[in-house]
């Protein structure tokens, strides 16, 4: 069968304008300027994130996006192009393709190609930032909160985890040495959108099996299928999750559970459980519930194992006793950092109040290790109703 993974289409490379002449244009576009989406692509080793980033980077989608590679992997098309500094220093140029993107290669965490890439605002409207295959993509995305000066420029859109169709469920069910959650769980875990891939090499049935295992990982991802890392990138980008939000469709209808897998050999002390309650809840009382999960971690299972919450995302209506109205939230969490934001007017018009009558007052989606429903219930009630 053809390796897809080395294509011999190489992306058409364009000159880049020098920064000096667009200086007059980028004062009269630093008015309009918004804060830059990114999107972290993270997979395990095998699993075609270059072939999806090269799909990004050869395909006309009149998107203007801006890969960062964290290196380029032998066979990669863009190898072929562009050459790889001796020392893997970060690349100072970046190359403009013809289809509109902009692509450079970085053996670090990505964050000082992205405050070299700001310097060319205006050039692109969107980026992409690969991670390694074993890499945890968790305290990358945490910088996106903590790095104030980063982030008046850039927000953190989502990630996009792919697995491999074939070997990922050997690679979930991989055990380390020591005990620890391994690699591609906590890939899947912290996924916003997952993307099985290389859905053409495996049977219908093994690809269920699969999405069933994943599924029972993260239950709160939107799920892609392809082959040779094509989709359509209005499933994948502008998810709206984590910046001024007004996007509420990954909260919206998403089942408790799905069905188990066909054989008991998934270790699934890593899984999503689906918190929903019906009381108004406070700031505060959220504040303090977020940080005893997250930060005191003190809180423990039946068994007496500790609850490890890598992943957290929420949607609360606030009690208001002063107003008619109710103020929604949005939470999301990647191990111990949170964000707790307001969603937009716009995202709760007249359209949806009938629709949120209907919802629970708090809905909580924890993807974690040793999680017990009740348990995470019991420490929201006592805060709630500490008498």
């Amino acid at each position: 069968m053809e390796n897809f993974d080395d294509s011999d289409t190489i992306p058409e490379l364009v000159d880049i304008v020098d920064d000096a002449k667009l200086i007059n244009s980028s004062k009269s576009d630093s008015a309009n300027f918004q804060t830059v989406p990114v999107t972290i692509v993270t997979g395990f080793l095998g699993a075609g994130k270059t072939t999806f980033l090269n799909f990004v980077l050869t395909e006309q989608h009149e998107k203007r996006i801006a890969v960062i590679l964290n290196e380029f992997g032998e066979g990669s098309v863009l190898e072929k192009s562009l050459a790889v500094g001796t020392q893997g220093d970060l690349y100072e140029e970046w190359l403009e393709l013809r289809n509109g993107c902009l692509c450079c290669s970085v053996k670090d965490n990505g964050v000082k190609a992205i405050e070299n890439l700001m310097k060319k605002k205006g050039r692109f409207d969107y980026i992409l930032l690969e991670t390694t295959g074993l890499a945890d993509p968790g305290p990358i995305a945490s910088l996106f909160w903590l790095d104030s000066e980063l982030c008046s420029d850039i927000h953190l859109d989502g990630i996009i985890t792919l697995v491999d169709a074939k070997h990922g469920l050997r690679q979930i069910n991989e055990k380390k040495p020591d005990g620890s959650v391994n690699e591609a769980i906590r890939q899947i875990a912290l996924a916003d959108v997952i993307v099985i891939n290389k859905e053409d090499l495996v049977t219908k049935a093994d690809l269920l099996e699969l999405k069933n295992h994943v599924q029972a990982i993260n239950s709160d991802a939107t799920f892609v299928t392809t082959h040779h890392g094509r989709v359509n990138l209005e499933a994948v980008l502008d998810l709206g999750l984590y910046y001024q939000t007004t996007n509420r469709r990954p909260f919206e209808n998403t089942p408790a559970k799905f069905s188990s897998p066909s054989n008991g050999h998934l270790d699934l002390s890593v899984r999503s459980v689906t918190l929903e309650l019906n009381e108004r809840l406070t700031p505060e009382i959220v504040d303090a519930y977020l940080q005893r999960l997250l930060w005191e971690k003190d809180v423990v299972n039946s068994e007496g194992l500790a609850l490890e919450i890598f992943r957290l995302k929420g949607i609360v209506r606030y009690s208001q006793p002063e107003s008619a109205s109710s103020s929604v939230v949005i939470i999301q969490a990647v191990y111990d950092t949170y964000d707790v934001m307001p969603i937009k007017p716009e995202a709760s018009d007249s359209g949806n109040r009938e629709k949120e009558s209907l919802q629970a007052d708090a809905r909580f989606v924890f993807i974690g290790r040793n999680l017990e429903l009740l348990i995470l219930k019991n420490v929201l009630l006592q805060l709630l109703h500490p008498d």
